[in-house]
């Protein structure tokens, strides 16, 4: 193969192969990511000028509880007080910093998909990696200027952000043999919940010890090693990597077939009527949609409530908020080796393994929002069902999420854009919904309804799931490269064949 370089081995020997440095160095990137899509969220506590806002009448409304619905704070009502930051901004401002992320995660959902199937899903995931660490560098400089230059910087790394999953599903299709696919895109993708807990911990402290701009100096500076590493380290398919073993290579490239790990040159257009009246790949992307509703309740709203509701202060908040997602990490990789072992072993097919784990992360965290509606103001044991609720949810990284790699690898890149872009809908709605439930009514009951609505979207996600879901490579996935193939045939090749 013209693109093939010599294998010298990988960097840390038989220790961890090439394949495995991929996924670690991902997990780290995704982490990266989500930790710097987080950060503003603690950071902002510390940013504004409490005092201030509320003198002018805005982020303060009266609580209309019922006695029977409000809960007293766990350690009788000790309050921590927040020292002021130099920042006036109301609440339109202040939702529109954490929303407009989003718009840029929007707009290159799609286009980076499209860029890392046909030329490099490395370089893509780079400058996603390195737009985020830019802007991060600048926020506090452009901050201080004018909110105008914050939410700049946010757009700008919503697009980075944006462009992640689609290169990853990329490097997964053309990395990882079909029996460990749920072990390598675990790994690489539970780097999100990774880095928004440590994200929510280092935040903390860091704004603490040193201010609001260390946040950003030290979350941005730190990641420079990432880039450096990923750009050393990776390249887009075994054959182009020379850090690895000619045992390895060989092993990736039979299991695959070189479809898969060749260069991007000749890449299939997309088949959309094709991918657009799939029912595997419609299931995926209904399944995508509930799971986010899902995932931002739990990310985003858990600790509001953990706030509005059961009255923690901000330490334990912090602390609750971000203890969920270290043992998450821990099963979700468990799970994805699990679940390869017994398909390696012909145990289970590739779809039961999918609709396991997509029924994880649906009863699991159903079950859990439906025990909070009952057990009152018992605070740890809301704080345990939580943390049960959120590592159940790390069943999706080896279940529909990594769907569609298994249903179309040619297209990977582009199927996980679609349905991420639908998926981040829900990042949209869900505050606003929460927000309009519990305004003057910051009680049980209102959350009631809010968590009602998620146990539905999680028993949608299950039902379509189970039913509609495959794990099977679809026809339309090579249609094309056959297409190919028998234009490319010898005139007097085709000839013989049929004179047969």
């Amino acid at each position: 193969m013209a693109n093939e370089v010599p294998a010298s081995g990988s960097v840390l020997g038989k220790w961890l192969p090439a394949r495995y440095i991929l996924a670690v160095l991902g997990s780290i990137g995704m982490a990266i990511i989500y930790g710097l899509k987080v950060n503003l969220s603690v950071a902002m506590v510390a940013m504004l000028n409490h005092t201030a806002i509320g003198s002018n009448g805005h982020g303060s409304s009266k609580s209309n509880e019922s006695e029977v619905e409000v809960c007293m704070s766990p350690d009788g009502g000790n309050v921590t007080i927040q020292e002021d930051g130099p920042f006036v901004w109301n609440d339109s401002i202040q939702g529109t910093l954490l929303s407009c992320y989003f718009w840029g995660y929007l707009i290159s959902q799609i286009p980076s998909g499209q860029v890392a199937e046909k030329f490099s899903a490395k370089w893509v995931m780079f400058f996603s990696v390195a737009i985020n660490v830019i802007a991060t560098l600048l926020t506090p400089i452009l901050t201080v200027q004018h909110y105008g230059g914050l939410i700049a910087m946010r757009v700008l790394e919503g697009i980075g952000g944006g462009a992640t999953f689609p290169a990853m599903h990329c490097l997964i299709a053309a990395w990882a043999p079909p029996n460990e696919r749920s072990l390598m895109s675990t790994i690489i993708y539970v780097g999100t919940s990774f880095g928004t807990a440590i994200s929510i911990l280092l935040a903390g402290v860091l704004s603490a010890q040193w201010g609001w701009e260390s946040i950003f100096y030290w979350m941005g500076g730190l990641s420079v090693i990432w880039i450096i590493l990923w750009l050393i380290l990776i390249q887009d398919n075994p054959n182009k990597q020379r850090f690895i073993s000619s045992e390895e290579r060989q092993m990736i490239t039979s299991q695959l077939g070189c479809e898969n790990t060749s260069a991007h040159d000749e890449h299939p257009p997309v088949p959309w009527k094709k991918v657009l009246t799939s029912i595997p790949f419609w299931a995926i992307l209904i399944a995508h949609c509930c799971s986010n509703w899902g995932w931002y309740m739990f990310l985003i709203e858990i600790p509001f409530y953990m706030k509005q509701v059961l009255k923690f202060d901000v330490a334990n908040n912090a602390k609750f908020s971000a203890l969920p997602y270290f043992p998450m990490l821990l099963v979700s990789i468990s799970l994805g080796k699990c679940l390869d072992s017994l398909r390696d072993r012909g145990k289970i097919t590739t779809t039961t393994a999918r609709k396991l784990a997509t029924t994880m992360c649906t009863i699991i965290p159903g079950v859990c929002l439906l025990l909070l509606c009952y057990i009152g103001c018992m605070h740890m044991l809301a704080v345990t069902i939580m943390t049960i609720g959120i590592i159940g949810m790390g069943g999706m990284f080896s279940g529909f999420l990594s769907n569609h790699i298994d249903i179309a690898p040619n297209y990977a890149g582009t199927l996980v854009s679609i349905t991420n872009t639908a998926a981040t809908v829900p990042g949209i709605i869900v505050p606003k919904f929460v927000s309009y439930m519990t305004k003057e009514n910051q009680n049980i009951g209102a959350w009631r309804v809010i968590f009602y609505v998620t146990i539905v979207l999680f028993a949608i996600e299950f039902l379509v799931f189970v039913v509609f879901g495959s794990g099977e490579e679809q026809p339309w996935n090579k249609i094309e490269k056959e297409d190919k193939k028998n234009e490319s045939t010898p005139l007097n090749s085709q000839q013989s064949k049929d004179n047969v």
